[in-house]
C-alpha cells in the first residue's frame, strides 16, 4: 500500500490534524509535520495503541467473520410492444460465522442472567405464596368466626324453641284444668237441679202455676247448653231456683283464636336463575311479581318491552337487582361444551395431507384433479365450472392425499374460506396464459389467513401463449416468491391435457407434508368438519363430512351443528359404501335429522339424549337469532315504506346443496341499491314444494331454483297463482337475470336533447301578438310543440315555449335548417337581434344497473 501523509490520513478517518499528531506522539511515533509521510507499520502501531487505550486486547482474535457472496443471473421479460428484453438479477448472500469460545461466553453469560432472573422470580413466587397463605389464614379465621356466630345463633334458636314449647304445654295444661273445672261445675249444677225437683210437693194446693214449667226450663237449658259448650250462660243460671243462703257463680271459659296466616315483616329476597335469554313474563314469574311491575321498572330504566318479548341475560340481571333480588346467571352452553369438547386419547399416527385446490374460475383446477383421479368431473359441471366443493381421497404413487376442489367464481367466497380453514396445504392454480386474476388474489388472502403453505401450479403450460415469467412477476407482487428467486414457495409447471409436471406436483405436496409432520389420533370418537350438505330424493339428508381426528363408523351418533342423528350409511366420493372413515378422509353421511350448514363442526357423541338436547338448544338459539333478525327486517321495511320511491325485489331460493344456496343468497343480496332492495325471504335445500309456492305467493316473491326442479303439485299451484319460477344451473346466469329484472324496475331517466338552433336577425312589434323574432334556423329544426330557451351571449335568459311559428304568413309546425321563419315566444317580449333560440325535446332513457 502506498504511503500517505498525516493530513490525508486525518481526512480519511475524519479527525482533526492536531488530534491525530497528538495520538501519534502518544503511540511513540515522532512526526511533527502534517505533510510528513506515514508508513503502514506506523498506522498499525497507532491502531494498536488506540485499541489498548480503549481497553481492547490487540492480540484478541475476531469474534465473528462475515462472508459475502454475490451471483448474477438473467431473466427474459416481455415488454409493452411484445419485445423480449433481458434483465440481470443479482442475488446477494451473507453468512456470519461466530467463534465457538465467544458463543460459549455468551451462553454462560446468558445462563447467569437466566439464573438471576429465575432466582428473582422464585423470590417473588415465595413472597406471593406467603401473601396467599396469610390471606388463607385470615379467610379461615373469618370463616371460623362466622361458624361460631352461626352456632351461637342456632343454640339461641333452639333455646327459644324449647321455651316456646314449654309455654305451649303450660297453656295446654291450664286449658285442660279449666275444662275439668267447668265440667265439675256443670255436674254439680245438674245434681242440685235434680234434688230441687225431687224436693217439690206434687199436687198440693197453693202450688204456683209456674212451678211445673221449671223442669221444662231446665230441660231446655240442658239441650241448648249441653256438655259440648265451654261456658255456662247467665240466662240459664238465672232461671234456676237458688238455695237460700248459698251463692251461685257462672263459670265462663273463652278459647283463644289464632289466624292461620301471618304477613312477613321483612321483604322476601329470592335467588332468580337467569338463562341467556328470557321473556319478561317468565322473569316476573320467577321473582313472584306481576309482569306489569317488571315492565314499569324497565320503562324507568329507559327500555320499552312487552310481556312476551325476549331480553338478554345482562338486562334481566339489572332488572332483578333493581327489584331487590339476587341474580344467578346460568350458562346454557355448559352441556354443549361438555358434549362437544371430546378428549382424544391414543397414539398419534401419520395422516394424509388435506390439499385444497384454489384459484380463479376457468384456470383448470378441476381438470388438474381429473387427471390425477383419472376421471371426468369437469365434463359433468354446468357451464364447465365448479359450483360445489368436492372432496376426494386419492391413492397416488406418492401416497394418499385428500384433495378439496373449491369453486373459483366470485360468489363462492365463503366456500373458498371454508376450504382454506380445514386444509393443510393450498395448491394455487394460475393459468400461464391468463396470469393473476381477482379470485387468485382472494385465494392467496384466504391461505394466509389460515396460515398454510402455498404450492403454485402453473397450468396450461402446453399453450403457445404461456408466459411463465409474467406469472412469477405478478405473484411476486403479492409476496409469493419462487424458490429459484430465494423465496419459500414451490412453483410447478403442469398441464392437465398432456400430464406434464403432475408427478413433480405430487412430489412437492408429499415433501411439504413430510416437513409439516401431520399426525392425528386414529381411534376414538371422530371429530370433523361439514364441507357440504344436500337433500336427495330416496336417500334424505346427505352431508359431506371431512374427518379430522378419530374414526367415524356406521351406527355412531353424529352431532353436526343444529342437527343430529345415527349414521345409517357412509359412502366415498365414488359412491362405494364404506363402514368407517379415519383422519383426513371425506365421507358422505346419511341419517341426520336435517341439512346442517356448510362449515359446521361434526362430532361423535356417546349419548343420543345429550345429542338431542344440544341440537334443540342450538336450534333454539338459531330461532331466537332469526326472530330478532326478522324484527329488525320489519323495522327496516317500515323505514323503506316511508321513503319515497323505494322498491324491492323479493326472491325465494332453492338449491341442491347448502353451500350453493348460501353463495347465491349472498351474491343476490349484494345487488341491492339505494332505489331497489333485493330481499331473500328464504333459502333452503331441496326441490320446490307446495309450501315454497305458498310462501312465495304470500310474499310476492320470485322463486329461483338452482339445480332443482318443482314437483307436480308445486307446478300446478304456481301456474294457478301466476307465479314466476326460474331454473338455473350456472350461478352467473342467475345473477345476470336478477340484474336485468332490477334494471327493468328502475324508473326511466329524462334527458334533454337539443334538436335545433335559430338566430334572431330582427324583431318586429305587433299590437296583437307582441314581439315577433325574425330568425334563421342554422342547426337542426324548430318544432312548434317543443320547449325552447332564449340565449343572449350564450347565457340562458329565458326558458319557455313557442307561441307561434310562421313561414311568411302561414302557420307551420316545423322549420328546417337554412330556412327563415317568424317565432313568437310565449310570455316574453324582450327578444333582441343577435339572440339565439334553442329548441330541445325531453327523451326517456331506460336505466340499467
Amino acid at each position: 500500500m502506498a504511503q500517505v501523509t498525516v493530513r490525508q490520513l486525518a481526512e480519511v478517518v475524519g479527525t482533526p490534524v492536531d488530534r491525530l499528531l497528538t495520538q501519534l506522539a502518544e503511540a511513540g511515533i515522532q512526526v511533527g509535520d502534517p505533510d510528513a509521510a506515514i508508513s503502514d507499520d506506523q498506522k498499525m502501531q497507532l491502531l494498536t495503541h488506540l485499541r489498548q487505550s480503549h481497553g481492547e486486547d490487540p492480540s484478541a482474535e475476531p469474534r465473528k467473520i462475515t462472508l459475502k457472496r454475490r451471483s448474477v443471473s438473467e431473466i427474459k421479460l416481455t415488454g409493452n410492444q411484445g419485445r423480449a428484453k433481458t434483465v440481470s438479477v443479482e442475488v446477494r448472500k451473507k453468512r456470519t460465522y461466530v467463534k465457538r469460545s465467544a458463543v460459549m461466553e455468551e451462553e454462560a453469560k446468558r445462563r447467569a442472567e437466566e439464573d438471576a432472573v429465575r432466582q428473582v422470580e422464585l423470590d417473588k413466587l415465595r413472597a406471593e405464596e406467603a401473601v396467599r397463605e396469610a390471606a388463607r389464614a385470615e379467610k379461615q379465621a373469618a370463616e371460623d368466626a362466622k361458624r361460631q356466630a352461626e352456632e351461637q345463633e342456632r343454640k339461641a334458636r333452639q333455646e327459644e324453641e324449647t321455651k316456646r314449647k314449654q309455654e305451649a304445654e303450660s297453656h295446654a295444661r291450664a286449658d285442660a284444668e279449666r275444662r275439668r273445672a267447668e265440667a265439675d261445675a256443670r255436674r254439680e249444677a245438674d245434681e242440685e237441679d235434680r234434688r230441687m225437683r225431687a224436693a217439690l210437693p206434687k199436687g198440693k194446693p197453693g202450688t204456683p202455676a209456674a212451678a211445673p214449667t221449671a223442669p221444662a226450663a231446665g230441660a231446655e237449658g240442658h239441650t241448648r247448653y249441653g256438655r259440648a259448650e265451654l261456658h255456662v250462660a247467665h240466662e240459664m243460671s238465672s232461671k234456676r231456683r237458688k238455695k237460700p243462703g248459698k251463692a251461685r257463680t257462672a263459670v265462663s271459659v273463652q278459647l283463644e283464636s289464632k289466624h292461620g296466616f301471618e304477613k312477613p315483616v321483612a321483604p322476601q329476597v329470592r335467588e332468580v336463575a337467569i338463562p341467556e335469554t328470557i321473556t319478561v313474563g317468565e322473569l316476573a314469574a320467577r321473582m313472584a311479581v306481576k309482569a306489569n311491575e317488571v315492565i314499569k321498572v324497565m320503562m324507568g330504566m329507559g327500555a320499552m318491552a312487552t310481556i312476551n318479548q325476549l331480553i338478554d341475560q345482562e338486562t334481566a340481571a339489572i332488572v332483578v337487582d333493581e327489584m331487590g333480588h339476587k341474580a344467578k346467571l346460568l350458562k346454557e352452553s355448559d352441556l354443549e361444551d361438555q358434549v362437544v369438547n371430546v378428549k382424544q386419547e391414543g397414539e398419534e399416527v401419520t395422516r394424509a395431507p388435506v390439499v385444497t385446490v384454489m384459484g380463479h374460475v376457468d384456470h383448470g383446477k378441476t381438470s388438474l384433479l381429473d387427471y390425477i383421479r383419472k376421471t371426468r368431473v369437469a365434463a359433468r359441471e354446468a357451464g364447465g365450472i365448479t359450483q360445489h366443493i368436492g372432496a376426494y381421497h386419492v391413492q397416488t404413487p406418492k401416497g394418499a392425499i385428500t384433495f378439496l376442489d373449491t369453486p373459483g367464481h366470485a360468489a363462492f367466497t365463503a366456500m373458498r374460506a371454508r376450504g382454506a380453514k380445514v386444509t393443510d396445504i393450498v395448491v394455487l392454480v394460475v393459468a400461464a396464459d391468463d396470469g393473476v386474476m381477482p379470485q387468485t388474489v382472494e385465494a392467496i388472502n384466504h391461505a394466509r389467513a389460515a396460515e398454510v403453505p402455498i404450492v403454485v401450479a402453473i397450468t396450461k403450460s402446453d399453450k403457445p401463449e404461456a408466459d411463465f415469467d409474467r406469472v412469477r412477476n405478478d405473484l411476486s407482487k403479492h409476496q409469493i416468491i419462487p424458490e429459484e428467486w430465494g423465496g419459500e414457495n414451490i412453483f410447478v409447471q403442469v398441464s392437465a391435457k398432456t400430464g406434464a409436471g403432475i408427478d413433480a406436483l405430487l412430489d412437492s405436496i408429499v415433501v411439504q407434508a413430510e416437513v409439516m409432520e401431520l399426525k392425528a389420533v386414529a381411534d376414538g370418537p371422530a371429530t370433523g368438519f361439514v364441507l357440504e350438505s344436500s337433500l336427495e330424493k330416496g336417500r334424505g339428508v346427505v352431508a359431506t363430512v371431512l374427518v379430522q381426528k378419530g374414526k367415524l363408523k356406521t351406527g355412531d351418533i353424529l352431532l353436526a351443528g343444529p342437527e343430529f342423528g345415527r349414521v345409517r350409511a357412509m359412502f366415498d366420493e365414488a359412491g362405494e359404501r364404506i363402514e368407517e372413515a379415519g383422519p383426513s378422509m371425506p365421507a358422505l353421511v346419511l341419517g341426520l335429522s336435517g341439512t346442517p350448514n356448510a362449515g359446521d363442526e361434526a362430532v361423535v357423541v356417546p349419548d343420543e339424549r345429550k345429542a338431542r338436547e344440544v341440537a334443540l338448544y342450538r336450534q333454539g338459539k338459531f330461532r331466537d337469532v332469526k326472530l330478532a333478525r326478522a324484527q329488525g327486517a320489519k323495522l327496516e321495511d317500515v323505514f323503506q315504506q316511508l321513503a319515497e320511491g323505494q322498491k324491492s325485489l323479493t326472491l325465494l331460493i332453492k338449491s341442491d346443496v347448502q353451500g350453493s344456496a348460501e353463495a347465491l343468497r349472498d351474491a343476490l343480496s349484494q345487488l341491492s341499491t339505494d332505489e331497489i332492495k333485493v330481499k331473500v325471504v328464504a333459502s333452503s335445500v331441496g326441490g320446490i314444494t307446495e309450501s315454497d309456492v305458498n310462501l312465495a305467493t304470500a310474499s310476492k316473491a320470485v322463486i329461483i331454483g338452482f339445480n332443482v326442479r318443482a314437483d307436480a303439485g308445486a307446478r300446478r299451484l304456481a301456474a294457478e297463482a301466476g307465479l314466476d319460477v326460474r331454473y338455473y344451473s350456472v350461478i352467473y346466469e342467475a345473477i345476470d337475470d336478477v340484474k336485468k329484472a332490477m334494471g327493468g324496475m328502475l324508473s326511466p331517466e329524462l334527458r334533454e336533447q337539443i334538436v335545433g338552433l335559430a338566430e334572431v336577425r330582427d324583431v318586429f312589434r305587433s299590437s296583437k301578438i307582441g314581439a315577433i323574432a325574425g330568425c334563421l334556423v342554422v342547426e337542426g329544426y324548430v318544432k312548434r310543440n317543443n320547449p325552447i330557451r332564449v340565449l343572449r351571449n350564450d347565457v340562458v335568459i329565458f326558458q319557455g315555449a313557442l307561441e307561434s311559428l310562421r313561414r311568411f304568413k302561414d302557420d307551420v309546425n316545423e322549420v328546417r335548417a337554412g330556412t327563415e321563419c317568424g317565432i313568437g315566444v310565449k310570455d316574453y317580449n324582450d327578444v333582441q337581434p343577435g339572440d339565439k333560440i334553442e329548441c330541445y325535446e325531453r327523451v326517456e332513457v331506460a336505466r340499467t344497473l
